[in-house]
């Protein structure tokens, strides 16, 4: 197979605001920037994927059909320091006894921050359980 994803792409309103939440909250660095879009790429001695920030001129509407699971080495110090950043907690059907944080960037893109992994344990979460729509 010849096909990678080159990069996560986020779309926004205030390209300032997200892409700074996004360069800090991933500790990222800008490799370009205009006035419609930034590109952030992982630390050299990181494998990971770019992400792209760009203006769009509508505002989102809904849930995200896609979003990124953030895998943290301590899971509340990363959710408060992302609240520093301007994230927020937000409520998508949840039960309550999940092991991972369902938080929104500046403007609303929904991400979650998962359970610390533990050296036996399985990357995969597992049946997420919210109710499929009718």
């Amino acid at each position: 197979m010849s096909l990678r994803i080159e990069c996560l792409t986020i779309d926004c309103e205030d390209l300032h605001v997200v892409a700074s939440f996004w360069e800090h909250a991933l500790g990222y660095r800008r490799t370009y920037e205009d006035d419609t879009e930034v590109a952030l790429s992982a630390p050299d001695d990181v494998r990971a994927n770019d992400v792209l920030i760009l203006r769009v001129p509508d505002r989102k509407q809904g849930k995200n059909r896609l979003h990124l699971d953030l895998r943290p080495d301590d899971q509340s110090v990363e959710v408060q320091r992302l609240v520093s950043l301007g994230a927020t907690h937000i409520e998508i059907g949840q039960a309550g006894d999940e092991s991972w944080v369902v938080m929104a960037d500046p403007e609303g893109n929904e991400f979650c921050v998962l359970r610390v992994l533990g050296s036996d344990d399985q990357p995969y979460e597992g049946d997420v359980g919210f109710a499929a729509p009718n």
